[in-house]
């Protein structure tokens, strides 16, 4: 079949294209928000107005990524009801309502007190101020909930029945409570949060690196570590947990996410596939490197399996995930990332425990600095990889068990809908570069560390420390240069 006459292989390539674009953008503002959150509550707790310049910079960024969110979050859901109808029509009193939610309850909470957050420093009082500031991170995570509840459900559908081809809701709260629900809100809640740390992180480092700057950024590297030290290892611990609800609810999922072909019985132990060369049309890994009786330890924290896993075979092709090679290594990725990150994190707590991550030493750890650059963007591709994981691998299903997705599309001309694909291609690569553009201005820019403080008086009974003189200094030349 050529793939440009097959309306649903088109379609489910525009929902990828738009579902990883618009997920760049709240990955970055809802773990963000929580940061500003910290900062501006430690800037009214100690009046040190360090605090106050960050909250005033990392905002910035803040805008620009959740101006591109709206931007590219809306099309993505009116493909619901342009590209796959017979699934919103067959799901929509419970699915439809929870979107609903996410647009009347977060966005509108979010976007609500935006303004304030952004214009409110010297017009409303530092406490409504700083009000604003946690309803805008309260109301991005709570988007985040919403849109996690609508898609856990799909994993795992539950609070009702299909009946004549309609989802017929008995218990909402059990169908929001579903089971992957309460993991996959954390999984993703940590994900966000630990993209954000360590973009910020990332963008710190590169200005110590290039010693503009450094002590401004030696401090927000360190808010970074602080928090990174609780977020990095508790994400692995809820990814695991992740990874067991796929077993009990998901063999399928699971046994394409393993390159396993052949099932491995309860109460023996069984090989896990470190890396393979998964070949799905002899139903085999054409080579993979394996840790002998690994897959228990894995799966169960111990040798021997108390469950079987079941292996490919055991059901027809047209019931389990294609693309088994793409499902395995984004799994990987994942993982490897969430380690990668948690390395950093204990590399850089040994170096700040010995005195080195100080404004006058920081700058000799290239090889550390150099690294966190390197990092900023792992997050991005661990979140991506994830999604890919979650969805791909819930293949033929979109609703788990219930719609098939070859019956859940719209019947469109294929044409027309590589016409949108395609436009949808141009449009997000423009928006892409114009981000690019756009953020790295804010970066060069760097911080305003001579604004005036927003609380009257302030200024004349804060005493400017040597390091918040330096900041003035160091911040003119560059004003004279722009």
């Amino acid at each position: 079949m050529n793939l440009f006459s097959d309306t649903v292989t088109l379609s489910r390539m525009q929902f990828a294209l738009t579902a990883i674009f618009h997920m760049l953008w709240p990955v970055l503002t809802t773990g963000m928000a929580i940061y500003l959150v910290v900062v501006e509550g430690l800037w009214l707790k100690t009046r040190n107005p360090n605090y106050y310049y960050h909250a005033r910079f990392w905002t910035k960024l803040y805008v620009l990524n959740f101006g591109i969110g709206v931007a590219s979050g809306l099309p993505m859901e009116f493909q619901f009801g342009t590209n796959w109808a017979p699934f919103s029509e067959a799901v929509g009193d419970f699915f439809g309502s929870i979107l609903g939610f996410e647009g009347a309850m977060a966005f509108m909470l979010e976007a609500g007190f935006l303004g304030i957050m952004l214009f409110g420093w010297e017009r409303v009082h530092p406490a409504i101020h700083y009000l604003a500031t946690i309803m805008v991170a309260f109301g991005a995570n709570l988007s985040t909930f919403w849109i996690l509840v609508a898609n856990s459900w799909m994993q795992t559908p539950s609070g009702g029945e299909m009946v004549n081809g309609k989802f017929v809701v008995n218990d909402y709260f059990q169908a929001i409570l579903n089971p992957f629900m309460a993991k996959s809100v954390s999984h993703m809640f940590l994900a966000t949060l630990e993209t954000s740390l360590f973009v910020i992180g990332g963008i710190s480092a590169w200005y110590i690196i290039n010693q503009r700057h450094q002590a401004f950024f030696a401090h927000s590297l360190k808010i970074v570590l602080a928090v990174a030290i609780a977020v990095t290892p508790l994400q692995i611990y809820v990814g695991h947990l992740s990874a067991e609800q796929v077993y009990r609810y998901q063999p399928t999922k699971l046994a394409a996410m393993e390159a396993k072909w052949e099932t491995s019985p309860a109460g023996q132990p069984a090989d896990w596939s470190l890396l393979a060369l998964p070949n799905e049309k002899r139903e085999f890994n054409s080579w993979e490197i394996t840790i002998p009786q690994g897959l228990g330890y894995v799966l169960e924290f111990k040798a021997n399996l108390s469950e079987p896993v079941q292996g490919l075979k055991e059901w027809p092709v047209n019931e389990r995930p294609k693309m088994v090679g793409l499902i395995y290594y984004s799994f990987r990725v994942m993982s490897g990332i969430g380690f990668f990150l948690a390395g950093l994190m204990v590399w850089s707590l040994l170096q700040w425990l010995m005195g080195n991550l100080s404004p006058e030493t920081i700058s000799q750890r290239k090889w550390l600095l150099r690294t966190w650059i390197l990092a900023a963007p792992l997050g991005y591709i661990a979140v991506e990889s994830g999604w890919i994981v979650r969805c791909v691998g819930r293949q033929p299903w979109t609703l788990y068990g219930e719609i098939r997705t070859v019956d859940a599309a719209s019947h469109l001309p294929a044409s027309n809908v590589l016409t949108s694909l395609i436009c949808f291609a141009v449009i997000y690569s423009m928006l892409f570069i114009a981000a690019l553009y756009f953020g790295s201005r804010i970066i060069r820019r760097g911080p305003k560390l001579d604004l005036p403080l927003p609380i009257p008086g302030l200024e004349d009974k804060v005493a400017m420390s040597t390091e918040q003189a330096n900041f003035v200094k160091d911040q003119r030349p560059l004003e004279a240069q722009q």
